[in-house]
């Protein structure tokens, strides 16, 4: 096993120097220069040059990357160009609503989805199957922010039970922002759960016709034995890829649903430094996210392990 996690973690390594290198030189050979655009194009050249030269925009791209490089491992990931503030406590106050979004959609979906997916599997070519199949379809191809919008319409305007927009803050209290999180991760979750089930359903589908399921039913298990003490655990591979895959998602990819409840989360923050042109913002987030996604990876490679102990026996 230590073997195993030690050559995850030099890819993980590896991954990590190679998504720094990409995210600076496609942030960097965006068009726009950001002095340029935060005096407006009626500047003059030396002012520009200035300002360029304040925020360090005049080195060579290597120093910049170096610098940013090495300000990140220390936790100082730069200064705003826009507001003038460290862009780690920008991201600090936003994580505090990103991260805990994206774990409340997570857990939704996860609940909804492990109960459905052997549901249907078990019952397979059934109504309820059938059922099942037909509401993850809707699910798939109804799209997030449309069913947003319809939450609001709902449960904010008509019942009033929640709130259209906005956060509270986590001084206010736990289930204050739990309660202004909770539309959004249920617009999150839904479609989520929807992919989900049907890879729960059709992975457990795959391990019930296994040999080593008939030998089990033939040795006087029931279906329902042998699904739960043998299907289960070896149908969870996939369903951990999807997990790991939708978090990732959820962090980086909740731009419009953020949009639409006036969330101040990371994703709205990303949309705000690209209209701004504020780069060591976008570098910076980028990045982070980045991380989060190649570390959730690292973790389900080895959830893995643990589920199946033969990727260990071939490490």
């Amino acid at each position: 096993m230590l073997r195993y996690t030690l050559k995850r973690l030099a890819s993980l390594v590896v991954s990590l120097i190679v998504a720094s290198v990409v995210i600076f030189t496609v942030v960097e050979i965006a068009p726009g220069d950001p002095a340029s655009f935060m005096l407006g194009i009626n500047a003059q050249p030396d002012t520009v040059a200035a300002l360029r030269a304040e925020l360090g925009l005049d080195q060579s791209k290597l120093d910049r990357y170096l610098d940013w490089v090495g300000g990140m491992l220390t936790g100082d990931f730069g200064t705003s160009y826009t507001y003038r503030a460290p862009v780690a406590q920008m991201i600090a106050d936003r994580l505090w609503v990103s991260l805990p979004l994206a774990l409340y959609a997570l857990t939704l979906s996860t609940v909804i989805a492990f109960p459905a997916g052997i549901f249907a599997a078990a019952r397979r070519g059934g109504v309820g199957d059938l059922s099942v199949t037909g509401a993850t379809q809707l699910g798939v191809a109804i799209p997030n922010f449309w069913f947003a919008m319809m939450l609001v319409l709902i449960f904010a305007i008509n019942l009033r039970w929640f709130s259209a927009g906005g956060f509270p803050g986590w001084d206010r209290g736990f289930w204050g922002g739990m309660k202004a999180l909770t539309l959004p991760a249920i617009a999150l979750a839904l479609p989520q759960a929807a992919i989900l089930t049907r890879v729960m359903r059709s992975s457990l589908l795959d391990i019930l016709g296994e040999d080593f399921i008939r030998t089990a039913r033939a040795k006087g298990l029931s279906a329902r034995q042998a699904l739960w003490r043998h299907g289960l655990r070896n149908a969870l591979i996939p369903v951990l890829t999807i997990i790991g895959l939708q978090f990732a998602f959820l962090l980086a990819g909740a731009i419009i649903i953020e949009q639409v409840f006036f969330l101040p989360g990371l994703g709205r923050l990303i949309f705000q430094a690209i209209t701004q042109r504020d780069l060591i913002v976008v570098e910076s987030v980028v990045m982070l996210l980045v991380f989060a996604v190649i570390v959730v990876n690292f973790v389900v490679d080895l959830a893995y392990a643990a589920v199946d102990p033969r990727l260990r026996t071939r490490a």
